[in-house]
């Protein structure tokens, strides 16, 4: 398989949270500011109060999101105190998803490198990828310690704090436990969100596109309101979609999929939704980001953040009833589901897909790393099935019935094909981050396999 990845990738800082550390630095600033924030969250980082009020938002709730830094104070201050001793690894979704499918066996892997630095090329491993018009080596490990010229310049740099279920803290008089692991992203980054295409990439996807069997494309919830220059985003997002179209058209037969990932504002979710939702076979995004479309498309449920799988059923139909998009695919800590409309997709391949993606995202929660097939499927035979998931597959066949696929079930309901599928649980998993990209990027590529009838 021959996939292009577009379009966003950075630098993570990956940083377990101490909360004794916490604690410090919650004593240290202005607690009042950091109420106000909590009171009124920004979403954006223009102070250490506000880093520290979304720090502890997600914690209590075990919830996870990512502010943008504006103020660069705040982040020479993060810079200093956390980088040097942090993980630095891949980041972006599309770089996380280029390493996940050059590792598992996608034969060629082309993805959209704006800002090729020799850190971040470093970054790329597995055997398969290729940045059109860089030269210099870029076969690298997912867990580079030091690399080159590390973190120079304006490379674009995301500071995830990592937290887990159980770890408490003291703030304002209160005692908190977080209720499950999580991360709160403090991202620094002039690149990602123009949203750029690397001239050298879309020279490349055009010449080649024929040659290609699938396209994953991510990185739009960096979009923003309002840019420097005084722009919007409406004219980054045209661009890409125009891009979209115009590889549709070369190729009729390329299957697109799009992770949709957290957006601070909810009327760019919605457009890029939209948008995306005429251009690309399917859709990823995980319940919180469908519950924020959810309330658009009059569907919105609160059994969706709480993982109840017929509602995230009932609301990815009525987001996708407006469109013409066959495929949507939520993506959860307990269970992975796909809602499909059309006679393309099959019960036993949706399922098989699930399986190989959910497979992909223990392993990698077990050790941080994918190394192969089989080395995936080793790992996984340690772990255990979500109970929880297993509870909501069975709500599933309560409401509609369906079959068994592997350790999945597959049904009908309200004309369209609904597949569900418990995940594997790692009770300590190295990180949270990139789980969804992995679970979306392994579960396309199967999916392609299976669908274009090419056998790994």
């Amino acid at each position: 398989m021959k996939v292009l990845c577009g379009y966003n990738v950075n630098i993570d800082a990956v940083q377990r949270i101490d909360t004794d550390e916490l604690m410090g630095m919650l004593a240290h600033h202005d607690e009042k500011a950091i109420l106000e924030s909590l009171q009124a969250p920004p979403g954006v980082i223009d102070s250490m109060e506000d880093l520290l009020a979304g720090l502890v938002l997600c914690m209590k709730d075990g919830s996870g999101a990512e502010w943008f830094i504006q103020n660069n104070d705040v982040f020479h201050d993060l810079r200093s105190r956390f980088f040097e001793r942090a993980l630095i690894r891949m980041g972006g979704n599309m770089g996380i998803m280029a390493n996940v499918l050059s590792h598992i066996g996608a034969s060629l892997v082309v993805p959209n490198a704006v800002n090729p630095s020799r850190t971040q090329m470093a970054l790329f491993s597995g055997g398969s990828i290729f940045v059109p018009g860089y030269e210099g080596p870029h076969e690298g490990s997912s867990f580079i310690g030091t690399v080159g010229d590390r973190g120079g310049g304006d490379e674009p740099i995301h500071f995830v704090f990592d937290f887990k279920k159980g770890d408490t803290f003291l703030f304002n008089g209160s005692q908190f436990t977080v209720p499950r692991e999580n991360r709160f992203i403090a991202t620094y980054d002039r690149v990602n969100p123009e949203l750029g295409i690397a001239e050298d990439f879309e020279t490349y996807a055009l010449e080649h596109i024929g040659e290609m069997d699938g396209a994953l494309v991510s990185g739009f919830h960096m979009l923003q309101e309002k840019y420097h220059d005084g722009s919007g985003y409406c004219g980054k997002l045209d661009r890409v979609l125009e891009q979209l179209r115009e590889w549709k058209h070369l190729n009729p037969d390329l299957l697109i999929h799009a992770e949709l990932g957290h957006f601070s504002n909810t009327k760019i979710a919605e457009d890029v939704f939209s948008g995306l939702s005429d251009n690309v076979n399917s859709i990823g995004l995980n319940e919180d980001e469908l519950s924020v479309l959810a309330d658009r498309y009059d569907r919105g449920t609160p059994g969706i953040r709480q993982m109840n799988a017929m509602d995230i059923v009932r609301a990815a139909i009525g987001c996708t009833s407006r469109s013409d998009l066959a495929k949507i695919i939520v993506h959860t800590r307990e269970f992975i589901v796909s809602v499909c409309r059309g006679d393309r997709w099959s019960p036993a391949g949706e399922v098989e897909g699930m399986e190989f993606g959910i497979m992909c995202a223990g392993a990698f929660a077990a050790t941080g790393r994918l190394e192969s097939r089989d080395k995936v499927e080793q790992i996984s035979m340690s772990l255990k099935e979500s109970t929880a998931g297993r509870e909501q597959v069975r709500q599933v066949i309560k409401s509609i019935g369906g079959s068994k696929y592997g350790r999945g079930v597959a049904g009908y309901f309200d004309d369209r094909l609904v597949c569900i599928v418990p995940t594997l649980i790692c009770d300590d998993p190295i990180s949270t981050v990139g789980l969804g990209d992995t679970m979306s990027s392994a579960t396309f590529l199967r999916q392609l396999e299976i669908y274009l009838g090419t056998e790994n």
